[in-house]
């Protein structure tokens, strides 16, 4: 039951933030719940896919759909309010973002999936919906460019896998995901750690490639024009 009530916490919270988005770009009330809804439900539905588990869950039970089309008009109505709390909009962020870690996972090991897999796709239901609200507005998904979020859920995602041979109960392995993924990203947060960043190359490969082969031919080129002693 506590899951269920997080589940839906964190629902709320990613539509929340999916809708700030829509506001970034002066979108229409369409488009704040279109991104409210990708965010909110987005990694589940993508979860339920790929692991065969049809209708998603999100679809069949439209509590989450509502909770979405709820955080979309406060959004829509109430955002300067909204933004001046954004360190609580947050926090809720972060608690989702633990709960769909677990639910994932568990989810993932129902199916039958392996160690890995069940950490994919436990990442994959906490940032697939960001995922999807980025790409909507033509933006590189947040989890590639900055932030310790994706590695946080692979991490929790882990943990769950890693204590099914200790024979734990499933709710305290669902507990410990919660709480290794929720504490890994207020340290984040709270510090501003993030994972490093590989360095802008000073040209495109193709054009280092040809500045490579022009530096091997220049010598043999000089040493024909040049005159004999």
């Amino acid at each position: 039951m506590l899951i269920h009530v997080l589940d839906l916490v964190g629902t709320f919270a990613f539509a929340i933030s999916g809708a700030f988005r829509a506001v970034k770009y002066e979108l229409d009330l369409l488009g704040v719940i279109v991104l409210a809804v990708a965010t909110g439900i987005g990694g589940g539905i993508i979860r339920d896919i790929l692991l065969g588990s049809l209708p998603p869950n999100a679809l069949h039970n439209e509590t989450y759909l509502l909770i979405c089309l709820v955080g979309a008009l406060i959004v829509f109505i109430a955002a300067p309010k909204i933004a001046v709390r954004w360190d609580f909009v947050m926090l809720a962020d972060a608690v989702g973002l633990g709960v769909f870690t677990a639910i994932g996972a568990a989810q993932a090991e129902l199916s039958g999936a392996g160690v890995f897999t069940v950490m994919i796709m436990a990442a994959m239901t906490a940032c697939g919906g960001g995922v999807i609200r980025d790409l909507l507005v033509k933006e590189i998904p947040a989890i590639l460019t900055s932030d310790f979020y994706a590695t946080a859920a692979l991490i929790g995602g882990g943990c769950f896998v890693l204590l099914r041979p200790l024979q734990w109960s499933p709710d305290a392995r669902l507990a410990c995901a919660i709480i290794v993924t929720l504490g890994l990203r207020l340290i984040a947060m709270r510090y501003g750690i993030s994972l490093p960043k590989v360095k802008r190359l000073p040209a495109s490969p193709s054009e280092l490639t040809q500045i490579r082969k022009a530096a091997k031919k220049a010598p043999k080129i000089s040493e024909q024009t040049s005159p004999p002693k």
